[in-house]
């Protein structure tokens, strides 16, 4: 018999996550790039940026171009483990000299225009960030003074295909039209961290108010967004896709209370997401919380179940059986469910918006809903 190697008896090790870089990292290391091009005539393959913090990272350039005054640097966007839509893509920078000593900044191909108010740029802005524009403007003064340039720059900032890819994006929703968004607050993309997700619901909060839109409608997914869209027929800019990140929702309407003007929030997901969210839970993922049977089977003895139903619900495989065994019983778990998730919503939202929670099945059937009553919606009924 061979003796077992070493490697063999190893057990496997998870490897850490890979951090990556945002797109307004990528973005400054080409302003970097093509800026020493055309001022020093220099072409480096390796483009040093200072981070926000003062950590320094470097960026390969894939490529340059001229033509006329113009210089053109590419750099291949690295998210890291990052499950990042822009991953892979080329982002570059068009760079040309102006006497003017001012840094223009526009969106180039694949990258968006701003057509809504409520986002951190006005409306005819290129989709480039506060965090991004600070970057570029600071390495390109920096750059001017190395080489003791008296005039600015005009920046074009772009991403390959950026029109295709924003189509996987909230930016159309958000009134971003054309292309991506060049995003960053550190340089660095956490992997994992949803930063950029959550960063789409609070913009797609702040547009839908901004605009006026009192009633907006947070949904877990495509088909609950359908049902409540439906129901209301609520405009596509009243729409928030939170996915798993309800808590991101209500934080940022109790942490910007006197700012958001909102009357009404509509809460719709299948029924395990917001069993979830009635347990307390503010991130729905299944990576982050779980259905508790007995949570379950606690809310259906208190709904006048048998011992028996309490028995299958505590020995169920799933958060769909139960809700199946309790409709076959005539129990109404699904709306007590919405109740228990709107008293979770009720202890961060503030207290002048209505709130309402929906629970669909599979199928898209609403099962349940819970509807606080307001001092308004009692004036309503007692008119009609």
């Amino acid at each position: 018999m061979w003796p077992e190697s070493a490697d063999a008896t190893k057990k496997e090790e998870p490897k850490p996550l890979r951090s990556g870089l945002t797109t307004g990292c990528c973005a400054t290391a080409c302003s970097i790039a093509a800026a020493h091009s055309l001022l020093g005539n220099k072409q480096s393959s390796i483009v040093s940026v200072t981070l926000p913090k003062g950590k320094i990272v470097e960026l390969t350039i894939k490529s340059y171009q001229h033509h006329e005054s113009v210089v053109r640097a590419g750099t291949i966007k690295d998210a890291g483990d990052d499950p990042d839509v822009t991953h892979g893509a080329e982002v570059f920078v068009e760079l040309k000299l102006i006497p003017q000593p001012e840094i223009i900044l526009m969106a180039g191909k694949g990258v968006g225009t701003v057509t809504r108010e409520g986002l951190a740029l006005e409306v005819g802005e290129p989709a480039i960030n506060p965090v991004p524009r600070k970057m570029i403007s600071e390495h390109l003064q920096a750059l001017a003074q190395q080489y003791d340039y008296a005039g600015g720059f005009e920046v074009s900032v772009g991403v390959e295909d950026g029109e295709q890819l924003a189509l996987k994006t909230m930016n159309p929703r958000l009134g971003i039209i054309g292309g991506l968004s060049i995003l960053g607050t550190t340089g660095i993309v956490r992997p994992f961290s949803c930063a950029a997700y959550i960063a789409s619901i609070h913009q797609g909060i702040d547009v839908a108010t901004t605009n006026g839109y009192r009633h907006i409608a947070a949904s877990t997914g495509s088909s609950s967004e359908a049902v409540i869209r439906d129901h209301y027929q609520l405009p596509e800019i009243a729409l928030i896709e939170m996915g798993d990140f309800v808590g991101a929702v209500f934080k940022h309407l109790r942490n910007n209370r006197q700012r958001l003007k909102l009357d009404k929030l509509s809460i719709c997901g299948g029924f395990g997401k917001m069993t979830k969210l009635a347990q307390g839970h503010l991130d729905l993922h299944s990576k982050a919380s779980s259905i508790d049977l007995e949570f379950l089977a606690d809310q259906v003895e208190k709904l006048g179940a048998s011992v028996e139903l309490v028995a299958q619900v505590q020995n169920a495989n799933t958060s769909i059986e139960v809700l199946k065994l309790c409709q076959l019983n005539n129990i109404d778990l699904a709306s007590e469910i919405c109740q228990q998730a709107l008293n979770t919503a009720r202890k961060i939202v503030p207290a002048h918006i209505a709130l309402e929670v929906w629970a669909i099945n599979r199928q898209s059937l609403v099962v349940g809903t819970a509807v606080e009553i307001t001092a308004e919606s009692t004036a309503e009924i007692t008119s009609e």
